[in-house]
């Protein structure tokens, strides 16, 4: 099972050749723009998403779709600590994986601030998976119908409606006419509270084309009869989208334009609106989404008018979408609760983690010591078990020198290495002055065990020896989750 790794994570292992020098990028070829900030997009390899994912974690899923088109998508961390969302599609979806890598990597050059920006994907085996940037403010879905602070309020509804207008309008001019699955699912709030388009939607669920994964009743009239999206299909679903936004709730779309046509526009409106907008905006939005939802698609508006109809609506514009929202402008970190062993890395208390170490021995690595006991009694096992034995004794007289040429010795010796003798070797490197080979070690110790707290905390230790203060708070973090995690169960 993979997990979360830090910023380092790229350093090779003492006791493996040092990787050769990274090129530095040319600087001559950077661009300035806000959207060239994202990453280049790249491929990544199964192993590197799978540790991004914890081992693509049930506790890491954001969301899931139906049966039509079943995939699954997780929160992620890259080794650089970039949080992401990874987008697994189903089993053989795309069968010819280099037809997989050609689209992805053509909606990777979709670049702009109103889009959540692809930076990568992986097409190895039987997986099919995308990579975006990850949205950390819920969804539109969640602000409209599962709201628990306060109502999205009318001007954030109106910039919805105009930030998703631009990303339709570039997606389309750089040919990507056709979105699959515009719903309220689809807008994210990024970490400024802006809306953005998911690019995840301009990704067929398959080769095919035919999955459409959207409620039936919102669905538009020409997919019914043919099985296929146009870009008009697009506006029908813009149409839908605005729908939500002026009446807070699910509203098949006959419905609503039944509604309309008998004039009972306020039937239609999000009652927690009232006072905050003009009746005659509101009926220009209605008109618009009539529009939009027009039966036959030549009759609905293009994307053009979309943005010249919206965006006279917005009238607080100088106001930040964090303060509409009524997010605070940083994320608020989560209260840690760190164990004796946290709280000595925390403190940088190299003696208290000592003590620790000693009491807590071998116990976390279930059946390893008893492992040795079912072989064959050979020369090699018993040298292997005095290396362990000197190591262990150096490691407790605080002789470290010692300790470490011991456990290195052990380290080449063991065919399955030990997540402990990695954790003590890391402490013995701290004790002697040598943080970076101190993390590699405890890096080491976290491939071994991947959910263990001590190889996070060990992490944090180094991390802060080498004044990386702001991942030494993410390792503690993720020490403490896992801390959590296996407190609950033992609960249940």
């Amino acid at each position: 099972m993979g997990c979360f790794h830090s910023k380092t994570r790229h350093l090779s292992s003492p006791d493996q050749e040092p990787p050769p020098p990274e090129a530095k990028p040319d600087l001559t070829t950077v661009e300035t723009d806000e959207e060239d900030q994202v990453p280049p997009f790249k491929e990544y390899s199964l192993s590197e998403l799978r540790a991004a994912t914890n081992g693509f974690s049930s506790d890491l899923i954001v969301s899931e779709s139906g049966e039509k088109a079943p995939n699954v998508v997780y929160r992620g961390k890259l080794k650089n600590s970039r949080l992401v969302a990874i987008k697994r599609f189903s089993r053989l979806s795309w069968p010819d994986p280099q037809q997989f890598v050609t689209e992805a990597a053509g909606l990777g050059k979709v670049r702009h601030k109103r889009v959540v920006n692809l930076i990568g994907c992986c097409a190895e085996g039987d997986e099919r998976l995308l990579m975006a940037e990850y949205m950390p403010n819920d969804t539109l879905s969640k602000h409209l119908f599962h709201w628990e602070k306060q109502p999205l309020p009318w001007e954030m509804r109106v910039r919805v409606a105009y930030y998703i207008a631009q990303a339709l309008d570039h997606c389309s001019a750089q040919d990507r006419k056709i979105y699959h699955d515009l719903n309220a699912y689809r807008v994210l709030f990024d970490e400024d509270g802006d809306p953005r388009l998911s690019s995840f939607g301009m990704m067929k669920n398959s080769r095919d084309g035919k999955s459409y994964s959207t409620n039936l009743a919102y669905t538009p009239p020409e997919f019914l009869r043919t099985g296929r999206v146009i870009p008009e299909s697009v506006i029908y679903s813009y149409g839908t989208v605005l729908l939500d936004l002026l009446s807070g709730k699910h509203i098949p779309p006959s419905h609503a334009l039944d509604l309309i046509r008998g004039k009972n526009v306020l039937l239609l409106m999000d009652s927690s609106l009232e006072g905050q907008y003009a009746n005659e905006d509101a009926t220009e939005l209605v008109e618009l989404a009539s529009k939009c939802l027009q039966y036959e698609a030549r009759d609905r508006p293009d994307i053009k008018f979309l943005l010249s109809a919206v965006a006279p609506l917005q009238k607080q514009t100088e106001v930040a979408s964090h303060v509409l929202l009524g997010l605070p402008k940083t994320p608020v970190v989560p209260q840690t609760i760190l164990s004796p062993l946290g709280k000595a890395c925390a403190r940088m208390d190299l003696t208290a983690v000592h003590d620790i170490l000693l009491k807590t021995g071998y116990k976390d690595e279930e059946g390893a010591e008893n492992e040795l006991s079912f072989q064959e009694w050979t020369q090699q096992v018993q040298d292997m078990l005095n290396t362990k034995k000197f190591g262990d004794i150096a490691f407790r007289d605080k002789d470290f020198k010692n300790a470490i040429e011991y456990y290195s010795k052990l380290v080449s010796m063991m065919s399955v290495p030990s997540g402990t003798v990695f954790v003590r070797r890391a402490l013995s490197y701290l004790m002697i002055g040598q943080p970076e080979l101190a993390l590699r070690d405890a890096m080491q110790a976290q491939v071994c065990l991947p959910e263990w707290p001590t190889a996070f905390y060990m992490q944090a230790l180094a991390l802060s020896k080498l004044g990386m203060d702001s991942d030494a708070q993410d390792m503690l973090n993720d020490g403490a989750s896992f801390e959590a995690k296996k407190q609950n169960s033992w609960r249940i």
